[in-house]
């Protein structure tokens, strides 16, 4: 069973109106918040009915199953990766690529549209480590993200040297 991440496991739980609810206390949509609070937030979604019925009803259990299993499980998250990025129009399709070496042996990668507006779009270069250590030398990688040529909006990538334009 995979170990759950942070980012694509955790975070989407919360909403947007649980983050404003508990705002008071702890910010529902920070890694670090959630994993100093993870005890007291499995005790309220987790036999005390909450979120309330008002605001979008107790999590079902598969969801407290998943929190609790990430919560002993070390707090797995998503890392930003670092790369050499690239944007090519052709006529069929809009490619970004981000090529380089993963940190270590074992790791996966991909492109994710990290947020987008009329004017702009902006893609994360996501890392997540194996659960466990992997031997061996890091892999090279060339990870690619294409969209529609008439898409004209600026693009941006973000990695773990910052945020970049690429058009």
């Amino acid at each position: 069973m995979r170990t759950p991440v942070f980012e694509l496991h955790i975070r989407p739980m919360f909403r947007a109106t649980d983050r404003e609810h508990m705002a008071f206390a702890v910010d529902l949509w920070d890694f670090d918040s959630v994993v100093e609070n993870a005890d007291d937030i499995l005790a309220r979604v987790d036999g005390a009915g909450m979120p309330p019925d008002a605001d979008g009803g107790p999590w079902p259990e598969e969801w407290i199953a998943l929190f609790r299993r990430w919560h002993e499980s070390g707090h797995k998250r998503l890392q930003t990766g670092t790369a050499t990025f690239t944007l090519t129009r052709t006529d069929s399709a809009v490619t970004v690529t981000a090529t380089g070496t993963f940190p270590a042996a074992g790791f996966t990668g991909w492109l994710q549209l990290e947020s987008e507006t009329d004017s702009a779009k902006t893609y994360v270069l996501y890392l997540e480590p194996p659960d466990a250590p992997v031997a061996g030398t890091p892999a090279a990688f060339t990870l690619k993200e294409r969209y529609h040529p008439t898409d004209t909006r600026l693009v941006f990538a973000h990695d773990s040297s910052g945020v970049q334009q690429l058009h």
